[in-house]
């Protein structure tokens, strides 16, 4: 686990654990977000829709990509400020996901550090995107 800022350089990158999808997880995660839509618990009406059938909420697996940010890279004390994310393919129950951040950007003024982030079933990416975080440095410790 990375703790600082100072620790960072470009190009560093760490991912997840391989995650499966549950039922029980969409049911918890519904239950916490309050996000019921039938889409993630109703087959017959999922079947209706562009999907074929039930698909895991997409927040659960973006979910995944903070675990990284802050539990390895940069780990605890990071301040998770922004992302931006585009869902490229739905993710179903007994998926395997696993996500990835990658040091994109460093900006030593503002103590402030810039990921690209992805989400993969398989070789598919489901998320794409990029979050920005405020890691302590040592320095200002």
């Amino acid at each position: 686990m990375i703790e600082w800022f100072d620790d960072l350089a470009l190009g560093m990158r760490f991912k997840s654990g391989n995650v499966q999808i549950t039922e029980s997880d969409i049911q918890q995660f519904g239950a916490v977000s309050g996000d019921l839509n039938p889409l993630h618990f109703d087959e017959t009406y999922a079947k209706t829709t562009i999907f074929r059938g039930r698909i895991a909420h997409g927040m659960l697996s973006l979910s995944y990509l903070s675990t990284v940010l802050g539990t390895q890279l940069p780990g605890a004390g990071s301040i998770f400020l922004s992302a931006s994310v585009r869902f490229k393919a739905p993710v179903r129950i007994g998926d395997t996901v696993n996500a990835t951040c990658t040091v994109r950007e460093i900006n030593s003024d503002k103590g402030r550090v810039t990921f690209d982030t992805m989400c993969k079933v398989g070789d598919v990416a489901v998320i794409e995107g990029e979050a920005t975080v405020k890691v302590p440095s040592r320095a200002r410790a």
